[in-house]
């Protein structure tokens, strides 16, 4: 039997799942996160490595999948493309789920914060990490997709558009519970004079008439405006994306988005710190709780 089967949802355990294209910062985050969590917040939390081609992590994961199988030995044993080898990955670590709950049964009082691939095929259309993290939602984990997103992307109207587009479909397919973040917002605010909006417009995702008058007047885009009016009213239909800014540097910029993962996993809820009936009100109506204004307050 296997140990799927054998374990007992007796308790729950809370984590995020760090997702987003290439170089949009996740790895950097994780191991910013963790020394945020572990050392200003005093979380006991662990960092989950599941993307078998990273190399560059700046911390030290409490579980790591490239101890199981990484993308070069794929690669080289099935004479398979970079793409291609990392689906196999996925595929491989679905099939051999049972070594990951192994895993995380030895750290299971721990925060998890999962740091994964950056191959976006993988959360907009094949099943494999849909299906693994279904499995560890069944087994009492509650968990958050916090989708990391470049905001250069928000200096191009179809670069935006795009954006939008990708994290309304990484939504409806992973299934869980969604924080969408625009990271690097340091930046973006450095070059705030540079963009057609005000930053409120790209985090809030208002009014996108605004920029579909911009894409019909593209020097690429102006030939699609039929296009570009069902993307956005397919967008608008949904009314499900809007953006967190995300300074990595900042501390109070971690702790905002802090309150808003904590809040979309359930951690505020169930996790013991606070569950009195005044901190879940005040979380509904999407006020700070006392720890909040404390914390906020601190740093």
């Amino acid at each position: 039997m296997s140990l799927a089967k054998r374990t007992k949802v007796s308790e729950n355990y809370f984590g995020q799942v760090v997702i987003g294209p290439p170089g949009s910062g996740k790895t950097t985050y994780c191991g910013k996160v963790y020394n945020f969590y572990k050392d200003k917040l005093n979380r006991r939390v662990e960092v989950v490595n599941l993307d078998p081609a990273n190399e560059n992590m700046n911390y030290n994961p409490g579980i790591d999948v490239m101890k199981l199988i990484t993308v070069e030995d794929v690669m080289e044993s099935l004479n398979l493309g970079p793409n291609g080898a990392l689906m196999y990955c996925m595929e491989y670590l679905e099939e051999n789920f049972d070594w990951l709950l192994n895993q995380l049964v030895q750290i299971k009082n721990s925060y998890l914060i999962f740091d994964m691939p950056g191959q976006v095929e993988l959360y907009t259309h094949h099943n494999s990490i849909k299906k693994i993290f279904g499995k560890l939602e069944k087994l009492g984990y509650h968990l958050c997709a916090v989708h990391m997103v470049d905001s250069h992307y928000c200096s191009d109207p179809s670069k935006f558009i795009s954006t939008l587009l990708l994290s309304l479909s990484t939504m409806m397919q992973v299934g869980l519970p969604h924080v969408n973040v625009l990271t690097k917002a340091d930046l973006l605010k450095k070059n705030s004079d540079k963009l057609d909006f005000n930053l409120d417009y790209y985090t809030d995702v208002l009014n996108l008439d605004y920029l579909l008058d911009l894409l019909d007047d593209g020097p690429f885009t102006k030939k699609y405006k039929k296009l570009n009016a069902a993307l956005v009213e397919l967008v608008q239909d949904y009314s499900l994306v809007c953006f967190i800014p995300l300074d990595v540097k900042s501390e109070r910029s971690l702790l905002n988005l802090k309150s808003a993962i904590d809040k979309a996993n359930g951690y505020i809820y169930g996790s013991g710190e606070e569950r009195t009936i005044q901190a879940l009100l005040s979380c509904a109506v999407g006020s700070r709780t006392e720890s909040e204004r404390y914390d906020a307050d601190f740093f």
